[in-house]
């Protein structure tokens, strides 16, 4: 496996799989951020039905391993085979293995039982399912040891060669909101804008909002904006890959002004479209304009 991040991942087919214990849940949580349809333990005799549906309409991921009810690992061969001839499909397996020591370990931390039937000693059970999934391991494409990895450590692999081509596995969502009704609750960054002209005292821009080109004009001209306004854009593009790289899916930028009309809103709308060229995946929202509009009769 190369260094580099792959550029096709168009509507893939992912399975992992691998010893209890390795990570498996982390790993498709991270996928199912990257916009994945997550499934874990599906019965090896539902496949058949579910593939049916190809093409997929959005990336899907598999959680399988011997707890599955038919488990068998001739079966599960020979659906990979399957899989792989089909045209069109692009059809991947990751699997997670991990020492036995560690693995010992984290049933320790956790207190949890093996999850493999019949087994009661976390050790035997460890060892069983090693000798089980052996065949499967030497047919993955994706070989990842999570002996000494913390969860950060792999949802970052994971997002490394499964985010698509082009864009930042972290989302980020920029918005505007009004300090009169407070800070919103799910915010990382806060950015204060009511330092900026305020388009409030103008009587003709009062009634509009910051998505009004006569509006970000009359924020822009503010001989303070442009420098503080690269600050700020600066700092964010600074943040963003460490945010990532720490594992975090969702990050949520706050620009508050007195109203949440005007000033927040232009510079809710300039961030938001800086983050998008710059390749992220961006989303936005203006509290209080949503607000406004919802109190709108119909």
């Amino acid at each position: 496996m190369d260094d580099t991040a792959r550029t096709d991942v168009s509507h893939p087919l992912v399975f992992i799989t691998g010893p209890a214990g390795a990570g498996r849940g982390t790993a498709l949580d991270k996928l199912e951020d990257l916009g994945f349809e997550g499934i874990d333990n599906l019965p090896l005799s539902l496949l058949p039905a579910l593939l049916e549906r190809m093409p997929l309409e959005r990336p899907l991921a598999l959680g399988i391993d011997p707890r599955n009810r038919d488990f068998d690992v001739a079966a599960l061969s020979a659906l990979i085979d399957d899989l792989r001839a089909r045209s069109g499909l692009r059809f991947e397996m990751v699997f997670l293995d991990c020492g036995v020591d560690a693995l010992l370990r984290r049933f320790s931390e956790t207190r949890r039982r093996h999850p493999l039937r019949g087994v009661t000693a976390p050790a035997d059970g460890i060892e069983q399912e090693k000798r089980l999934l052996e065949p499967v391991r030497a047919r993955a494409d994706y070989l990842i040891d999570t002996t000494d990895m913390t969860p950060h450590d792999l949802r970052a692999d994971m997002a490394r060669w499964f985010a698509p081509a082009g864009t930042h596995a972290l989302a980020v969502v920029v918005q505007s909101f009004s300090y009169k009704r407070g800070v919103p609750r799910a915010a990382d960054l806060v950015f204060d804008c009511r330092f900026l002209a305020n388009p409030h005292w103008v009587t003709a821009l009062r009634p509009l909002d910051g998505r009004d080109a006569a509006v970000a004009t009359h924020v822009q001209r503010d001989p303070r904006f442009s420098d503080i306004y690269a600050r700020i854009e600066g700092l964010v593009h600074a943040l963003l890959p460490a945010f990532a790289d720490e594992g975090k899916s969702t990050l949520t930028i706050a620009l508050g002004c007195t109203g949440g009309q005007h000033r927040s809103v232009v510079v809710t709308e300039m961030l938001a479209t800086a983050l998008a060229q710059a390749g992220w995946q961006v989303s936005k929202r203006h509290r209080e304009l949503e607000r406004k509009a919802a109190l709108v009769p119909r």
